[in-house]
């Protein structure tokens, strides 16, 4: 009967968030605890030990259980995020996007080429809204001018997207690092697919878009005037807050942030938590461009609720996990999906995540998928052999389709700036979408991050 209720639980969860009747916060707080109270008063409930040993009974001290699994993460995602808005807010990325600009001058190649380069780089944030406000402000007038297909941008600016939402402050690794109870580490394992990836966007993406659009258009100049009347930026409070002066230094900083947490991963003597690096990160990116406590004060105001919306997700992610463990549910149903699985299939259980991963974050939600599906089919994993990290890694290969879905909110503000068919637009995302998934999974399977390999042991 536990089984029956973790199934009922783990339904009732997608259900509430796939309908909106509730927030995902809501959701994620509200339905477990539901489930766990009628387990522990039918005593249905077997009770789980605390990382001390102790069989732990009290609802309470199940939900403080979870919440601290994911406090790690949830610290990380306040600085990263507040790193990369300052970031945005100074103009780190404003001479980026000029520069790529000014090299593609009119030939749809180089402009299809820097849009892509410059999607990859503001992406860098995690924030889609973000990522489609400043790359369609910087070249959708180009593309108009030129009489380029805006179908393009729309499809380069969503692979690049989904590349790097991959970094861990992303969206969907957040989710999985807190699920799985894996580190920052996973950074290492997902980076050469990623990198991989952004060169398959860059070198065959935009430069087969820009040989068709070359075909069709021919190469027309822009003088320097007339990208510079593009770029400009109009709105007083937006300038106010460029700092093009600590361009250099801004830049350098976000260097020696990424190199130090991808190398904190597997060389000890530099080891530092990204929470802790974030951290540090923040407050010399407020000291140095923002020196007057005012302005301080608004930056942190201005991007806190973003970093809040992402942050309370997560630890609410932890009473689910605290309370699917403690009362017992997680183990129930991973003996009952262990039964179900032939066993012959263990050893591919890492591919069969990795390809459920596509359809299972394009039809639900990441919080849908991680927090409802993941939670157990991770435990049925481990039941087979395979570590924590390799799981998540193995989950986030379907990220290459789930940007298309519906359920992202986003995406209706690119639709809704470029005048995109969604239909039309989605067919033709999806036709590169699976060159990202092919590498996603090669890769995977070359670096043993995804644990394909166990099929061959």
């Amino acid at each position: 009967m536990l089984t029956v209720l973790a199934y009922l639980m783990i339904i009732a969860f997608m259900i509430v968030i796939m309908k909106k009747w509730l927030s995902p916060f809501i959701t994620l707080v509200l339905v477990p605890i539901v489930f766990a109270v009628v387990a522990i008063l039918t005593g249905l409930a077997q009770y789980a030990k605390g990382d001390d040993g102790v069989v732990v009974k009290n609802l309470g001290t199940m939900i403080m259980n979870g919440m601290s699994g994911v406090a790690g993460t949830g610290i990380m995602l306040i600085f990263a995020i507040l790193y990369f808005s300052i970031m945005l807010d100074a103009g780190l990325f404003d001479p980026i996007t000029k520069r790529m600009i000014y090299f593609a001058k009119g030939d749809p190649m180089k402009i299809l080429v820097a849009t892509a380069i410059v999607a990859a780089a503001v992406s860098m944030n995690g924030d889609g809204t973000t990522t489609t406000l400043i790359v369609v402000s910087a070249f959708l007038p180009i593309y108009k001018k030129l009489d380029m297909k805006i179908m393009n941008l729309g499809v380069l600016l969503i692979l690049q997207n989904t590349i790097m939402n991959l970094l861990p402050w992303g969206g969907p690794t957040a989710r999985v690092m807190a699920v799985m109870k894996v580190d920052a580490k996973i950074l290492t394992y997902l980076l050469p697919g990623m990198i991989l990836a952004l060169v398959y966007v860059i070198a065959f993406v935009a430069v087969r878009m820009g040989r068709q659009e070359r075909k069709r258009l021919g190469i027309s100049t822009l003088t320097y005037q007339e990208i510079d009347a593009m770029l400009e930026i109009k709105d007083e409070a937006t300038l106010k807050l460029r700092r093009p002066k600590f361009f250099a230094f801004n830049g350098v900083l976000t260097i020696v942030l990424i190199v130090w947490l991808v190398t904190s991963s597997f060389v000890e003597a530099v080891a530092v938590p990204p929470s802790v690096l974030f951290l540090i990160g923040t407050v010399i990116a407020l000291m140095v461009n923002y020196p007057n406590l005012k302005e301080q004060s608004s930056r942190i105001a201005e991007h806190g609720g973003d970093a809040l919306q992402v942050v309370i997700l997560i630890f609410a992610a932890g009473v689910l996990l605290g309370l699917f463990s403690g009362t017992g549910m997680a183990s129930a149903l991973s003996a009952n999906l262990v039964s179900i699985i032939p066993a012959s299939w263990g050893k591919a259980y890492g591919l069969i995540i990795a390809f459920l991963s596509a359809p299972g974050t394009f039809f639900l939600s990441n919080d849908g998928f991680y927090f409802g599906v993941m939670a157990s089919l991770g435990k049925v994993g481990a039941s087979f052999g395979f570590t924590n990290m390799q799981l998540a890694v193995a989950s986030l290969m379907g990220q290459a389709f789930h940007l298309l879905s519906p359920l992202v909110a986003f995406i209706y503000l690119l639709l809704r700036l470029t005048g995109l068919d969604m239909g039309a637009w989605q067919r033709e995302s999806a036709k590169y979408a699976l060159g990202v998934f092919a590498i996603f999974i090669l890769t995977g399977l070359m670096f043993f991050a995804v644990p394909g390999h166990m099929l061959f042991g």
